[in-house]
């Protein structure tokens, strides 16, 4: 594969970056879940704004995307910090309620899986890192029937809330990887973090939680558009 620097514009490599990544010889490639491979931000929101009702608490769609990949419990703590343990707990049973009910409303994007596919085609070791709880994430695997093409996947109840790089680390001991064969993409501020912790090369895209500008501000090695460009850069 072309390096990205020498792609067109709209593929887009840090200018900040010191050194060029060549993506094409990544053995591992570990993905987020929410926004990046599956296209679940606009359920995500409305269930927290539906459970957030049932205890006459509100929040902003904005404020919902800005705690995408980090737990769930976490994230309820952060945009409803003066609501009581209770409420905190009421709010996460009836967010899941609701999300699980309509579930069935988020594929993946256009073109992720026929490049899961493929990249599992070329012997890539493909894995998950992931702000779900680990129910969730095998509920989502199997309702998509996606589980044979990740080798291994890390939870947010197995290995703590991102940007805590916890996850990517069991990831890489589980599938014997260095970080240097590994990249991580995501699509929230919170995954690029986890990635600098660790000194994983990283891809922001931006089609999912976070708006681009606030991507571009994380440094991210990469970043793309559409889940097209995603494709693309990765030689799928």
């Amino acid at each position: 594969m072309t390096n990205i620097m020498s792609e067109p514009a709209n593929y887009k490599a840090n200018s900040s970056s010191q050194a060029e990544h060549s993506l094409a010889n990544k053995t591992l490639i570990i993905f987020d879940w929410d926004g990046t491979l599956m296209d679940s931000i606009g359920l995500i929101v409305e269930s927290m704004h539906v459970a957030a009702r049932q205890q006459d608490l509100h929040t902003t769609d904005e404020a919902i995307k800005g705690i995408i990949g980090l737990s769930l419990q976490h994230g309820i703590d952060i945009l409803f910090a003066d609501a009581s343990h209770a409420q905190k707990q009421a709010i996460a049973h009836d967010y899941a309620e609701h999300y699980i009910a309509n579930s069935s409303q988020t594929p993946f994007f256009t073109g992720i899986e026929e490049m899961l596919q493929q990249l599992t085609a070329k012997g890539k070791l493909l894995a998950v890192a992931t702000g779900k709880k680990r129910a969730g994430l095998d509920r989502v695997m199997q309702g998509s029937n996606s589980e044979h093409y990740f080798v291994c996947s890390r939870c947010a109840d197995e290995a703590g809330s991102k940007p805590d790089p916890k996850m990517l680390e069991e990831i890489l001991q589980a599938t014997h990887q260095s970080v240097e064969q590994a990249v991580f993409i995501g699509d929230s501020i919170h995954d690029i973090q986890m990635a600098r912790a660790i000194g994983m090369t990283s891809v922001a895209v931006n089609y999912g939680a976070a708006n681009s500008e606030a991507l571009a501000n994380e440094y991210p090695d990469y970043h793309v558009d559409t889940p097209e460009q995603l494709v693309c850069l990765l030689g799928a």
